[in-house]
């Protein structure tokens, strides 16, 4: 209906104030997930992890740092880093997993996937077009297939 003057001003106010600045990006958020597991840890057990606390503060200092800076290439260099170590770690964990799984997923809506049985090379073959012989493009094996 109408807005708050107040809650409108102190929006204006923030905009104006980022304006220039870095912001959050992926490396931001996840060194503040990080700081917020250790401040969890250090609350829960708090006669042996008490020492969490102090590092968990100085990353949030850091983050909000990192977010407030007016040096947008140095921080974005800083990400991109982030994001080719965290990619990198994400293939050893699980290299199985198809990098694009939204893509895979409306792919199989339209088509069957069928490996040789010769070579095992996998073959894309388009659905409801009945029993189809498929021709495998590596090796040449011929084999038929519901689609």
């Amino acid at each position: 209906m109408f807005q708050n003057n107040k809650a409108g001003g102190f929006r204006q106010k923030y905009y104006h104030f980022m304006q220039g600045r870095y912001g959050a990006d992926q490396l931001s958020r996840f060194l503040i997930g990080v700081a917020f597991i250790l401040m969890i840890l250090s609350m829960f057990f708090n006669g042996r992890l008490r020492i969490l606390y102090w590092p968990s503060l100085v990353l949030l200092i850091y983050v909000y740092t990192r977010i407030f800076s007016r040096n947008i290439p140095k921080q974005y260099a800083m990400n991109q880093k982030y994001l080719v170590y965290r990619s990198k770690f994400l293939y050893k964990v699980n290299p199985i997993l198809p990098r694009n799984l939204k893509k895979t997923f409306a792919e199989h809506k339209m088509y069957h996937i069928y490996k040789c049985p010769n070579c095992t090379q996998k073959i894309r073959v388009p659905r409801g077009k009945g029993k189809i012989a498929i021709r495998c493009p590596k090796c040449g094996t011929e084999f038929i297939k519901k689609s």
